[in-house]
């Protein structure tokens, strides 16, 4: 067929008038009106009744309980899920087929790269003052040992300055940490970078007491960092019992020695995804939208026919949509939101909430906990807004990151794909400290934002969790927050979170039915109430 020359020439130009009316609606700074704070609190009020309807559901009615049993079966089905592994992927095929058999919109994937490491097999045995095995479990990204493993006398350290001291000492040996658990925010360092700052003044390897403030033998994994330039060097965690032990030896002048083997390895990074799911926007403030529909792509021209609709293209924005056609009129998965297969791209609002968790966990226990629970109930919010026939203004958005353990991989990847459309971002959502008993959220804003959220919190007085902390947290939401986007993250009872946090402690036994119920209600609530409000939050 013959594309007729003027007709052609017509569609190009209404392309190009498109991509420059969204680029300048993308690119305009984020506004909010100049109605008083008294008029938002006024709106926040009229969903008290909304509010109540996903508490009782969640709560006492039909999804009692729901939240719960998805997490018991996802983890009891796939069991724990380190990056890179098989179990991963089973777990992200699993959450896409749950997902789209829940009802919910625009279920995908989008492509991301993610390290592969590998455990191995591993062990530790001090052979001197007795024999004694050592609980161990080596960190992600370690180096493994030579075949026959290494056997060295150990240097006890309570302190990078003690080590820095008695660097004269540590030639040839392993340095044991047995540095006391402060916070965990202060203590990860050892685990982090504690083999490097061995590794400076000559160490061979290093064994560091598990960062958590409990154990009953327990060792505890995580991902450490390799300082560039330096020797890399084996690295594992081993219990408090057996650090404190060793360094009650040391003290009494006693002679240490251990010998160490680990099949650590890593291997080349491999694909994985970003799990997605949506209730789309009833509405699209202030951007051109557009339905469009390819009718017929030739190297030459590209004749698309525009109906006005209050509503943008499925992908990630309205500008990938127009630049990708050619992609989707191919039947080729769009290469931004994977889900563009059809010549016809089907509408949604452009403005998001965002809720989040991550399906990847640690190599050992069940991942219940960090972070099944987080990714279910991102899950369970949209499920019961759904369950209500309820659709908001801007679309709620659930992604179940992949890669966060080896520190936010796979959200990082999602940050770049996504960031051009940043001012489309309503509120980023992350649940990654536990699903134990809510108190409230912990959140970043401005004054005016968090004054609204305050007002927000108060719909769930009636389950008596309206606390706003500030310093909204989490590793797959923070380039967002740094960027100026509101950000929040749960704020739960989690005083036990770190006894379990990386060890094979993190099981089904220590989740709470009741406790989902109430997580799942304050995300629904907080989720649903922003993403509907008039206007999106102030920044």
């Amino acid at each position: 067929m013959t594309v007729n020359k003027s007709r052609g020439h017509n569609s190009i130009q209404a392309v190009l008038l498109l991509l420059t009316c969204l680029q300048q609606c993308q690119s305009s700074p984020h506004r909010h009106n100049s109605e008083p704070l008294l008029g938002v609190f006024k709106e926040i009020t009229k969903y008290s009744d909304i509010a109540q309807q996903i508490i009782d559901l969640a709560v006492y009615g039909k999804a009692q309980n729901r939240s719960y049993e998805r997490l018991a079966l996802f983890t009891d089905t796939i069991g724990n899920r380190v990056s890179g592994s098989k179990n991963l992927d089973l777990a992200i095929k699993y959450m896409y087929n749950a997902l789209t058999q829940d009802g919910l919109e625009n279920v995908h994937l989008e492509p991301v790269k993610i390290p592969h490491w590998v455990r191995g097999k591993e062990s530790a045995v001090m052979l001197q003052p007795r024999n004694h095995t050592l609980a161990i479990l080596g960190l992600g990204s370690s180096v493994g040992t030579p075949p026959g493993g290494i056997e060295a006398e150990v240097l006890v350290v309570e302190s990078f300055e003690e080590l820095k001291k008695r660097a004269s000492e540590a030639k040839g040996k392993i340095v044991v940490y047995n540095q006391p658990f402060v916070s965990y925010g202060e203590t990860v360092a050892y685990r982090a970078s504690g083999a490097s700052e061995a590794a400076k003044v000559g160490a061979v390897a290093s064994l560091i007491r598990s960062v958590t403030p409990f154990s009953i033998n327990s060792p505890h994994t995580g991902w450490q960092w390799y300082q560039p330039g330096v020797a890399q060097i084996p690295t594992a965690c081993i219990t408090i019992e057996d650090a404190q032990m060793m360094g009650r030896m040391a003290r009494r002048g006693q002679r240490i020695v251990v010998r160490l083997t680990m099949g650590a390895q890593t291997l080349p990074d491999v694909d994985s995804f970003n799990t997605v799911a949506e209730i789309r926007g009833s509405k699209h403030p202030e951007q051109v939208g557009c339905f469009l529909r390819l009718l017929r792509v030739t190297a030459h021209s590209v004749l698309i026919s525009f109906d006005a609709l209050h509503s943008i293209p499925l992908c990630c924005t309205a500008l990938c949509c127009v630049t990708m056609l050619c992609f989707a009129g191919r039947g080729v998965a769009c290469p931004v939101c994977c889900n563009c297969t059809s010549s016809v791209i089907r509408p949604h609002s452009g403005k998001v909430v965002l809720l989040s968790g991550h399906l990847d966990s640690w190599d050992v226990g069940q991942g219940a906990m960090d972070d099944g629970g987080g990714a279910v109930i991102s899950w369970e919010a949209l499920s019961l807004i759904k369950h209500l026939g309820l659709r908001p203004k801007r679309t709620l958005r659930a992604v179940l990151w992949s890669a966060e353990e080896p520190g936010g991989v796979g959200a990082a990847q999602y940050f770049q794909h996504h960031k051009a459309n940043i001012s489309n971002f309503d509120l980023v959502m992350e649940s990654d400290l536990g699903t134990f008993r809510p108190l409230g959220l912990q959140f970043t804003g401005n004054d005016k934002a968090r004054a609204i959220m305050k007002e927000v919190m108060k719909l769930l007085a009636s389950i008596n969790v309206t606390s706003l902390e500030r310093n909204g947290e989490g590793t797959d939401i923070n380039m967002w927050m740094q960027a100026g986007v509101p950000g929040a993250s749960l704020h739960t009872a989690d005083q036990r979170y770190f006894w379990f946090h990386h060890s094979d402690g993190d099981t089904m036994s220590f989740q709470n039915p009741e406790e989902m119920n109430l997580c799942s209600a304050l995300w629904a609530v907080v989720a649903y109430v922003v993403a509907d409000l008039e206007e999106m939050l102030p920044r």
